[in-house]
């Protein structure tokens, strides 16, 4: 069996602030782990642990204060701020808690807002936001406001919003953390499809192990360091609630 290179690798990685001449708070230390390409990973931990400090380092919307990141074998730092922005607009997609949706604009044109920003030509936008929108399950509401949908069907059009552009990594932070126990159970139906049939790389940021034992393999942080790397032995399996 090939086993699948890594498209992160993080080592020694540490995160601090610093407010005049106060000592500095550290988010992060010593985080030191890979991602191999195509699997589901999530992260755990209290509130204050760290995760989001990660997730923001990983997702190139920070930059650590020391270690390296290397992402698809390439150093981090050796990109521009221009080259960073294309990188997030073309290997990542981000699913927040706060859906992160506009208001007043309808399901497609949500989606299609990545495309402004890449450098895929204009005429597939319309074919990649609609082939987007249908593989969440909302092909019947294309063309319905934010104002119109559900918790978890706002959380569908920011996951096709998410895909858009088919990145390689699929960063989720706290992705039910609104939304009722149904609603949560489709979205990370749809999230577990993306790992099993498409292949893309999942990182999830949650607190809940409900949803964590969906992924294939969970590492927990406390006061900003890893404190265990463990597989998930029974992992959960996509439920089928809805039509693709």
């Amino acid at each position: 069996m090939t086993i699948a290179p890594n498209i992160i690798e993080v080592k020694n990685l540490r995160k601090s602030y610093q407010e005049g001449g106060e000592t500095p708070t550290v988010a992060l230390d010593k985080v030191t782990f890979n991602v191999r390409k195509g699997e589901f990973l999530a992260i755990m931990g209290p509130s204050g642990s760290g995760k989001s400090t990660l997730l923001h380092l990983l997702g190139l919307l920070d930059e650590p204060t020391s270690g390296s990141y290397h992402l698809n074998g390439k150093s981090v730092k050796t990109f521009t701020q221009n080259e960073l922005a294309d990188l997030r607009n073309r290997e990542i997609g981000f699913v927040f808690q706060s859906f992160n949706l506009l208001s007043r604009t309808s399901v497609l044109e949500n989606v299609k807002l990545p495309l402004y920003y890449s450098k895929i030509p204009e005429h597939e936008w319309e074919s990649r936001a609609r082939k987007a929108v249908e593989s969440v399950g909302l092909g019947n509401r294309m063309h319905h406001g934010q104002a119109e949908l559900s918790g978890g069907e706002r959380q569908r059009v920011a996951i096709a919003r998410a895909l858009v552009t088919d990145p390689e990594v699929i960063f989720a932070d706290e992705p039910t953390g609104n939304l009722d126990s149904k609603s949560g159970k489709n979205v990370m139906s749809i999230i577990q499809r993306l790992n099993d049939e498409h292949g893309k790389t999942i990182v999830l940021i949650t607190h809940e192990t409900s949803t964590a034992d969906h992924a294939e393999r969970i590492i927990r942080l406390m006061d900003g360091e890893i404190e265990s790397d463990t597989i998930v032995r029974n992992r959960l399996t996509a439920d089928d609630e809805f039509v693709k």
